[in-house]
């Protein structure tokens, strides 16, 4: 996702925890083990952090939930979840990708008060919820 340590003016990149109060590993996985600590001991926390000036860290990622397209473009679906989840039309989405396709899909769930009452100011009132679900102009609306 091209979080460098060099980014300016804050560095970027994967919290990495050593020391003594870290744990040595999971109980019987080695597997498990092996995908959370480096070569050399580190714990992989899987959040990606940026350093403020002094010193203290901010969490504006998760690595281990970023996805990559077929043409290499790499997702954050949490990001993106987060800024839609902000539309008042919008109640839940889950954001999908695929490594074999080059676009995202997106499942989205309306929010059904609102929903109710952009179709009562623009005509459409009268039907319910799961048929004003299928409409296009809500469709539109929402940017389905």
């Amino acid at each position: 996702m091209n979080y460098l340590s060099s980014d300016k003016p804050y560095p970027r990149g994967e919290i990495c925890m050593y020391g003594p109060s870290i744990t040595n590993g999971y109980y019987k996985r080695e597997d498990k083990t092996a995908e959370a600590f480096d070569s050399e001991g580190w714990f992989l926390t899987g959040d990606v952090g940026l350093i403020y000036p002094n010193g203290s860290v901010k969490i504006i990622d998760r690595s281990k939930n970023i996805f990559k397209l077929s043409q290499g473009e790499y997702i954050a679906p949490e990001k993106i979840e987060q800024i839609m989840n902000m539309a008042p039309m919008i109640g839940q989405i889950f954001l999908y990708g695929d490594s074999f396709k080059n676009v995202c899909v997106a499942v989205i769930v309306p929010e059904e008060i609102p929903a109710k009452r952009w179709a009562a100011e623009n005509g459409l009132e009268g039907s319910s919820f799961e048929e004003l679900c299928k409409t296009a102009e809500l469709k539109k609306v929402i940017g389905a």
